[in-house]
């Protein structure tokens, strides 16, 4: 079982304090493991069975535990006096009316609070209003490269290997051991990008035809690494067919951001140090379901690097948006506190020309922050260029 040490560290850091821990990701991102992970870490150190209570609500055993009210009490019923109690509910927002019993549970005194869920929604109702300033919120994402690699090294597959595989099939923690056995990964990638779409968005947002959800999401995929609107997205599904309003394009767009298979990066003003409102771009939260929902070609390839390069950045604790500089583009500009990075992101620099035009917009940037071009090219990885440096990708993912 690979660790996932950055969020195990983020959990045993806020162990016993008094914020409620609010776990969110996408499904099957490894959220439930965590939980399996951090109660072992506790009994380790000496917390005994008793003092935690761990209820998962998909489970159809816990079916009458889907009440607010009997929720309490069940697991007030399990508390054990004058010692910490330590609390996980997964999949909290199955329970209608679940901020209410976390609330009632959270001003107890020896009680330590653990959620997650598979929807932003949760923290946009009155679990937001109640405990305003009262909970952390730690976004989890499937595999990284690193991770994914710790899991698939056995076997003799060289680093690239791998990573080729990694960008094929995807990051879900599960995806990795089932051996790139490709019917069996797209079945299960059908199975979470079916229950994502019919269960977190076309229920809650009381879409009757799917099929324009998964019309949209098509538009996205084929646009990954390009500039788009939901004008843009509207009108091309106009143009093939399908009538649907801009605001309507723009809903669902936040439906699936919501549900944490989509991500959205805005465009940052270098110069003018501001953000604009327009034109950013998406990236999936997984490159296996990015592939499944449209065919792969040789030609997506730096698509591909870009968005597993945006999700390795927000694994960074980065905030990560598009830069513009006048007509040029940067990738990604990576913020952390006050430090900022520059990132270009293509798949072979070998090419003079090619060299030439990815350096040209970091080159035209003035200030000192760091500089980076990611590349797949051994030839030339550890190159400086008047201090823009050139990285393998593969290495960078690895560090």
């Amino acid at each position: 079982m690979i660790l996932r040490k950055e969020y195990l560290d983020n959990l045993t850091a806020l162990k016993d304090k008094q914020v409620i821990k609010v776990i969110t990701g996408v499904r099957r991102c490894g959220k439930s493991t965590l939980f399996d992970l951090y109660i072992d870490y506790l009994k380790q150190t000496g917390v005994e069975d008793s003092q935690i209570t761990a209820v998962n609500l998909e489970e159809l055993e816990n079916d009458e535990l889907l009440d607010y009210k009997a929720l309490y009490r069940y697991i007030t019923s399990k508390l054990v006096p004058d010692k910490n109690n330590y609390i996980f509910i997964d999949e909290v927002q199955k329970c209608a009316g679940f901020e209410k019993a976390v609330d009632s549970l959270f001003v107890k005194k020896n009680c330590d609070i653990y959620i997650t869920g598979s929807n932003a929604y949760l923290l946009s109702g009155e679990l937001a209003t109640l405990l305003s300033g009262r909970y952390i919120q730690i976004e989890m994402l499937p595999f990284s490269f690193k991770e994914y690699y710790e899991a698939t090294q056995e076997g003799g597959r060289s680093k690239r290997e791998i990573f080729y595989s990694y960008l094929r099939y995807g990051s879900f923690p599960y995806v990795a051991y089932l051996e790139n056995n490709e019917k069996v990964i797209n079945q299960y990638i059908e199975g979470i990008y079916s229950t994502i779409l019919l269960k977190e968005v076309a229920a809650r947002e009381k879409i009757n035809d799917v099929s324009v959800l998964e019309n949209i999401l098509k538009t996205v995929a084929s646009s990954i690494g390009s500039p788009v609107s939901a004008k843009k997205i509207s009108d091309t599904l106009i143009s093939s067919g399908r009538k649907i309003s801009p605001n309507t394009v723009e809903s669902y767009l936040r439906a699936l951001m919501d549900s944490y298979i989509l991500y959205r990066a805005t465009r940052y003003d270098i110069k003018g140090r501001q953000f604009l409102k327009t034109l950013g771009k998406y990236y999936f939260v997984d490159t296996g379901t990015r592939n499944h929902i449209i065919s792969q070609s040789s030609k997506d390839l730096g698509h591909l690097l870009e968005n597993v390069v945006y999700l390795e950045l927000l694994r960074r604790k980065n905030r990560v948006n598009i830069g513009k500089l006048a007509e040029k583009e940067i990738d990604f500009v990576a913020v952390n506190m006050n430090e900022i990075e520059y990132y270009q992101v293509c798949a072979s620099v070998i090419d003079e020309k090619t060299l030439e035009r990815e350096l040209a917009p970091l080159r035209e940037i003035k200030d000192n922050y760091p500089k980076t071009l990611l590349t797949l090219d051994d030839i030339g990885n550890g190159a400086d260029y008047g201090g823009i440096k050139q990285i393998n990708i593969i290495d960078w993912l690895l560090s």
